[in-house]
């Protein structure tokens, strides 16, 4: 889908001016979610779906990090104590009841423990809610075209450099100007995309998902949300961001030659610049695609 306004006739000289005012947020807002290099942790947590996802992973790591460590010194007493030298006749016994029935109990109440608090969370990604905002975003291969369902606003969201929109993947200098001018800086190469999706803080957002060839998957780790995107079907997710800033994401399932280019980004601005950003692109007055070029900038409709 292209945006049904069509956008011509902009001087580069003016561009950098209808950038800035397209969302007031874009040079204001901070880069929160973004993979950082050598980074082991998770990104940082910026919706309550993602609080409650780190919560249960941290509860798991420690529930394993104590068997291991009971395993652990069950194997070194075990090797010491019952060796040959130390233990020359060895017992003969075969069963040990009371054992067994431990070892056999004590998984499942460790198993059961972990599903109470598991499956709650689950259940709370899985209950969507009634969105404030409702997007659809539609997987293809290889960008993403998003639909404001209640807004009548749509558009594709390509990677700054990438070859679906006729880069070539390759940070060059052309590339370094485009994302520059749509305010991001090389670092966020193959993380920045030209049209950003952009939501509200503090409001629930309900994507849905679906895509038009192959199956390919919609995924922002800060706000700990992943759904497949599967042709004729459609799937929804949701999320609550908490903090105004630039998420990105990727499409997490292997879809085709150039999977690897394309990125998601979403940027979560206060509700005097969404209420904004609506209204100028509903006037056709914003350019939804940020990636500056000195040809005009023209969005057409779906042919």
């Amino acid at each position: 889908m292209r945006l049904s306004n069509v956008i011509g006739g902009i001087a580069a000289a003016g561009l950098s001016t209808l950038v800035a005012g397209q969302v007031l947020a874009q040079q204001a807002l901070e880069i929160i979610g973004q993979p950082e290099p050598g980074g082991m942790g998770f990104q940082p947590s910026a919706t309550e779906l993602k609080h409650d996802i780190v919560w249960l992973d941290t509860m798991i790591n420690y529930i394993i990090g104590a068997i291991v460590i009971f395993v652990t010194g069950l194997l070194i007493y075990t090797i010491l104590r019952f060796n040959r030298r130390a233990n020359p006749t060895p017992a003969r016994f075969t069963h040990n009841s009371p054992l067994e029935v431990a070892w056999t109990l004590i998984p499942i109440v460790i198993l059961v423990v972990i599903g109470s608090f598991s499956l709650p969370i689950l259940f709370k990604q899985q209950e969507i809610p009634v969105g404030e905002v409702t997007i659809k975003a539609t997987g293809n291969q290889w960008y993403w075209s998003y639909e404001y369902v209640d807004e009548g606003i749509s558009f594709d969201s390509y990677m700054i450099g990438s070859p679906a929109s006729g880069g070539t993947n390759m940070l060059t200098p052309e590339v370094e100007e485009q994302l520059k001018a749509a305010g991001y800086s090389k670092e966020q190469f193959l993380l920045a995309t030209d049209t950003a999706v952009v939501v509200p803080v503090g409001k629930v957002v309900v994507v849905q998902v679906t895509a038009t060839d192959v199956i390919h998957s919609w995924k922002i780790p800060a706000f700990g949300v992943m759904q497949d995107a599967v042709p004729g079907r459609t799937a929804a997710l949701w999320f609550e961001a908490e903090k105004e800033g630039i998420y990105f994401g990727q499409c997490s399932e292997i879809c085709g030659q150039m999977h690897a280019y394309m990125p998601i980004t979403v940027k979560v601005v206060s509700e005097a610049a969404y209420a904004e950003w609506l209204a100028k692109a509903k006037a056709g007055d914003v350019i939804l695609s940020q990636a500056a070029t000195e040809a005009p900038v023209q969005v057409a409709s779906n042919d």
